[in-house]
């Protein structure tokens, strides 16, 4: 089994450890194109050119499916996608975890880049699942390129930010921007508040995950046999061409996870 996973940049370690987990024997394709990150900032149509170069990168090497490790990508550029690699390579798309969020009850935060923030597509889940929820949407600038440049001094900055416009009621908050899954555990700490109940977080890189098992017809096996584990390489792109993961992504535990079950090619 061989699966591709896209996005602007390292936003899509989070989906490709979480496919990782599931099936160690995998084989990994990751696509990115660094020098166009951010995304988010960049027109519909900028955003669909460069989607559409980067998982024809991947499409390239004959994956079994497509995830879309970036919301702004699948916001703009899904259609383009499908009509471009389906029915030949399934394309899963990344939408934010408003919907099991606002299951809890709320207060809901959803964190997400400025360009994101109070747009339509954003809405539009809100108005669909969390009808009847306490929902505030908290813009994240400067966010998503700090923990891409693994800057870890403005990704405190700008997660103490977020945090100072999150509701100090709010219970769960979705991560909706692939990067901050990368810096869970520092958003948490920020948010939670001192004797209040647990704060959950409700990522993406799980479902998505689950999802592409489930389009390619394969099931979890995450006790994998040792011989299997030989098969789960992982083929970095980079701009379209092979290369190694960056010194950034290793400084995350989903970039280290990738290297240290099989060595990056």
């Amino acid at each position: 089994m061989k699966i591709a996973l896209m996005d602007s940049g390292i936003g899509l370690l989070a989906a490709a450890a979480a496919v990782r987990r599931l099936r160690p024997d995998a084989e990994l394709v990751l696509s990115s194109d660094p020098g166009s990150m951010p995304w988010g900032p960049r027109t519909p149509q900028d955003v669909t050119a460069r989607a559409l170069a980067v998982a024809e990168a991947a499409a390239a090497h004959r994956p079994d499916a497509l995830i879309v490790a970036c919301n702004t990508a699948s916001v703009h550029a899904l259609p383009a996608l499908r009509a471009r690699l389906e029915p030949e390579v399934p394309v899963i798309g990344t939408v934010p975890a408003i919907k099991p969020a606002a299951a809890g009850g709320g207060p809901v935060a959803i964190w997400a880049t400025p360009a994101t923030t109070g747009s339509p597509y954003q809405r539009g889940l809100i108005r669909e699942f969390a009808d009847g929820v306490t929902v505030t949407e908290v813009p994240c600038p400067g966010l998503a390129d700090a923990v891409e440049h693994a800057d870890h001094a403005a990704v405190d900055a700008a997660i103490a930010a977020a945090a100072a416009r999150t509701p100090d009621d709010v219970r769960a908050v979705v991560l909706g921007c692939t990067h901050y899954e990368l810096v869970a555990e520092r958003i948490r700490a920020a948010v939670q508040r001192p004797g209040t109940a647990p704060l959950v977080l409700h990522g993406s890189a799980g479902a998505v995950a689950a999802q592409a098992l489930r389009r390619t017809g394969e099931v979890p096996a995450p006790q994998a046999p040792d011989q299997a584990l030989d098969q789960g390489t992982v083929t970095v792109l980079l701009g379209g061409r092979e290369g190694v993961l960056p010194a950034t992504a290793l400084t995350y535990g989903e970039g280290r996870l990738l290297q240290a079950v099989s060595p990056a090619r």
